[in-house]
């Protein structure tokens, strides 16, 4: 079954976010993911919410997504947009069909 792992982000610094948007985008890749929305416009419909920079991610696994988010090369790019931006992430299951 897919996991998701969904990203609010609030850009600090473009010039420190953009290092880390470059450099994580082939690693997403090389781990299995894919981008399923990465910083389009958002439009609230209802309710109140405060989604700035949204970003979902698909991995074809929850192993798979949790083996990309807490391996040794993530590492370091998590502290540069941790620098670089606030943020809210967090890791959802997927829906199984049926």
């Amino acid at each position: 079954m897919a996991a998701y792992l969904i990203a609010n982000i609030r850009v600090k610094d473009p010039a420190k976010f953009a290092a880390y948007r470059d450099q994580v985008a082939p690693m997403i890749a090389r781990f299995g993911g894919r981008y399923l929305i990465r910083g389009g416009a958002v439009t609230p419909v209802e309710g109140a919410p405060s989604l700035e920079r949204v970003v979902v991610l698909e991995f074809p696994t929850m192993e798979g997504l949790k083996t990309f988010y807490h391996s040794a090369d993530y590492a370091p790019l998590i502290a540069l947009r941790q620098e670089a931006a606030d943020g809210d992430v967090a890791i959802v299951e997927g829906h199984a069909p049926g």
